[in-house]
């Protein structure tokens, strides 16, 4: 399974752009949590989520809110035009 690259912007298949802050592990099952945080403003004001990152990277079965056709839950961004990694 490939690794999520952290500082790097991804793409949920409902269409949503995230930035991921980093990697966290489960201080009981040592699992690796993705923390992460949504680009776009949401009406219940939360901004930093967490995620097993085995469910970050999995595949998913078909769909009908598959808006963006991606194979897995979150796709690494690369069609941005505004680079999210500078301040």
């Amino acid at each position: 399974m490939e690794e999520v690259k952290i500082g790097r912007v991804y793409r949920h298949f409902k269409g949503n752009y995230y930035f991921v802050y980093d990697i966290a592990y489960n201080s009981e099952t040592k699992e690796r949590m993705v923390i992460y945080s949504p680009l776009y403003p949401r009406e219940d004001k939360r901004s930093l989520w967490v995620r097993p990152e085995k469910m970050f990277l999995e595949e998913l079965p078909e769909r009908p809110d598959n808006m963006t056709g991606q194979k897995t839950r979150f796709t690494l961004a690369t069609d941005l035009e505004i680079d999210y990694t500078k301040k």
